[in-house]
């Protein structure tokens, strides 16, 4: 690692705070909107805003490469208490320039304005007006980082215990997983993840859920069912403080006769594809080239 880079890192990135009170959330917001949107690439893609609902979102269509037959649902990241469609941009424009199909992001209800369950009602709505007007389930791709990745499994989980179709893969970035915040790479990683620390993801999971039961399944996907889930492809850094989300939420899908590919960043850190540079194009060519083969049965 660069540590001089980490140090860099940790001292701008809007995670990096307290995040204990509604002053520094909104702070935190407006930095990430900022960051977010200063890191997305800026060519090749055609972004139109429009409104499901109360809920503002955004189509972002690939202009070179473009599949119309296939969708990705977004959900950001930001712990539920940040992020709009500012910084769902940064991984939108990435997933849709890399995989060649059209992206919807959205901006859901923000802790702790809007506690649970407001973001999961928001998802839901999403996936009902994506699967109604856009493409049938089984041609949308489920992705997420972080919080959005919780929010991703946990959308799932739903539709599979309601008996409704699943989506036909789902593709995360340093999902969080699991709300307790008991995982050993809280410790092992917390001096050399630059743009993540506990104390952030505990308030933020305070914030969301409130005096509820962190290890429950609608919290913590975790400690869920993983029979007849879909594909999971999971992209995390080796030094982020969530790796071990990662790493569990394979083997419990493992453990259920699922299939689930985990893609770990030697050098990377919390969803570090947010970041320019050549470790996330590389990052990117593997994840166009797992799509390829899982959708196009091609390497």
């Amino acid at each position: 690692m660069n540590y001089p880079l980490v140090k860099t890192l940790k001292t701008v990135n809007f995670m990096a705070g307290k995040a204990s009170s509604l002053a520094e959330i909104k702070r935190h917001r407006k930095q990430s909107e900022w960051a977010h949107s200063l890191a997305t690439p800026k060519d090749d893609v055609e972004r139109r805003r429009f409104r499901n609902g109360k809920i503002s979102c955004e189509e972002i269509k690939p202009l070179k490469s473009y599949d119309p037959s296939y969708v990705i649902l977004y959900c950001h990241g930001g712990g539920y208490i940040c992020g709009g469609l500012g910084y769902a941009g940064n991984l939108g424009v990435k997933l849709a320039l890399a995989t060649g199909f059209t992206v919807y992001s959205f901006a859901y209800r923000l802790a702790p304005e809007h506690p649970y369950p407001a973001a999961a009602e928001d998802a839901d709505a999403m996936w009902e007006y994506i699967t109604g007007n856009v493409a049938d389930a089984d041609h949308v791709l489920l992705a997420g980082d972080s919080a959005g990745g919780n929010m991703a499994l946990c959308l799932t989980r739903r539709l599979i215990s309601e008996g409704r179709l699943a989506p036909r893969e789902l593709i995360l970035f340093s999902p969080w997983t699991d709300m307790t915040g008991t995982s050993e790479s809280y410790e092992t990683n917390k001096d050399i993840d630059p743009v993540l620390n506990k104390e952030f993801v505990m308030n933020s999971a305070k914030a969301y859920i409130g005096d509820k039961d962190p290890a429950d399944p609608a919290f913590s996907p975790l400690f869920g069912s993983f029979e007849n889930f879909p594909p999971v492809f999971i992209m995390a850094g080796r030094n982020g403080i969530l790796l071990d989300d990662s790493i569990r939420l394979k083997e419990k899908i493992d453990a259920a006769g699922g299939k689930a590919e985990l893609d770990i960043e030697e050098k990377g850190w919390h969803v570090y594809l947010h970041m320019p540079g050549p470790m996330t194009r590389k990052a990117l060519k593997r994840l166009a080239a797992h799509v390829s083969h899982e959708i196009y049965g091609k390497r």
